[in-house]
């Protein structure tokens, strides 16, 4: 491959990686503006039925277009359920905690304690992958639990239980990113199969929990059935949950576990300082603020220096891409 070709592939590899990031910062922003409408401004009382109905949108959505021949991934057999593990737990409990949490928290509280996800995925990557960061990228991660940590401590809305969720919810999050990641390259799987078959394995359990709960009984019963406004926001909140565990996948597959999980904080700076003035559940204290403030200048010098980083020449970053583009080429199934 010639120096220019080297260049040109380097090049659509990293505008991939960007392109991948900004989809999943954008599905993410809008989920979690919704879910925040539905479970807070309507006081929907069921955050598990709203879990139900995302995975059973991403369900019907992926079966749709495999029968259309959109889209390939392996049919169902005993394998998969090895394939995939433990990915399904991991998805249910990311799942549950995360609407938990929402409903429990103002959104720039849970945007800030959300930032735990990047230190435990860090951590996860080194004791689990053996990777390596540079000091730089370690300590703007500190920054941000740093303003985390002091955006918490004056919380005026403190609540035991959505401190709890969304702790939980961190780190189920940043062991399904570290997971999804290994599994995306599994023979026959790849996004759409991963997707598909954690919904298809986790929807189940949820319902069955949901019923004996009585949490589906408080859903059935909702006065606001009738109103329009609620059944649009709950439906688009189900479709969003589609698009934002696609956009998940497909940020894995491009970038690294933590990357992905950076990206996050990117969309964090927009979603907690419009949640100061969006979802009348935030009381404002000037260290809160502060803190507020220090966790989001850590996460855009995160995001600065893992997007503005080059590593190697461009002749490595080709030969990286054509390695992954050879290990692709032999799989059964498309990855995307």
């Amino acid at each position: 491959m010639s120096a220019n070709g080297c260049q040109e592939t380097a090049e659509h590899s990293a505008l991939l990686r960007l392109l991948s990031a900004l989809f999943y910062a954008g599905s993410s922003f809008l989920i979690t503006v919704v879910n925040k409408t539905v479970l807070t401004s309507f006081r929907f009382p069921s955050y598990m039925c709203l879990g139900i109905g995302q995975m059973i949108t991403t369900l019907v959505v992926l079966y749709a277009a495999k029968m259309s021949k959109r889209v390939q991934f392996q049919d169902f057999d005993r394998s998969i359920l090895l394939k995939i593990f433990p990915l399904p737990l991991l998805y249910f409990g990311n799942h549950i905690t995360g609407l938990a949490s929402t409903k429990k928290l103002s959104l720039p509280m849970f945007t800030v304690l959300r930032k735990f996800t990047i230190l435990m995925t860090m951590i996860l990557e080194v004791y689990i992958l053996r990777k390596t960061f540079p000091k730089r990228l370690v300590y703007s991660v500190m920054a941000i639990v740093f303003g985390a940590m002091i955006a918490a401590s004056s919380d005026l809305a403190f609540d035991v239980e959505g401190y709890t969720f969304i702790l939980l919810n961190d780190a189920f999050t940043a062991a399904s990113s570290v997971y999804t990641k290994k599994k995306l390259s599994t023979e026959g799987l790849g996004t759409y199969g991963v997707l598909f078959y954690n919904a298809l394995i986790i929807v189940i359990p949820t319902v069955l929990a949901s019923a004996l709960t009585g949490d589906f009984h408080k859903a059935v019963t909702f006065e606001d059935w009738v109103e329009f406004p609620f059944v649009f926001c709950f439906l688009m909140s189900c479709f969003m949950g589609f698009v934002l565990m696609y956009s998940i996948v497909l940020c894995s597959y491009y970038n690294s576990a933590l990357t992905t999980t950076v990206v996050g904080a990117i969309k964090n700076v927009a979603v907690a300082y419009i949640g100061i003035f969006v979802g009348g559940d935030y009381l404002f204290s000037w260290t809160n603020f502060l803190g507020l403030s220090i966790c989001m200048s850590g996460g855009l010098m995160y995001s600065y220096l893992t997007f503005n980083h080059k590593s190697g020449s461009n002749a490595e970053a080709a030969q990286e891409l054509k390695i992954h583009t050879t290990e692709d080429s032999t799989r059964k199934y498309s990855v995307i």
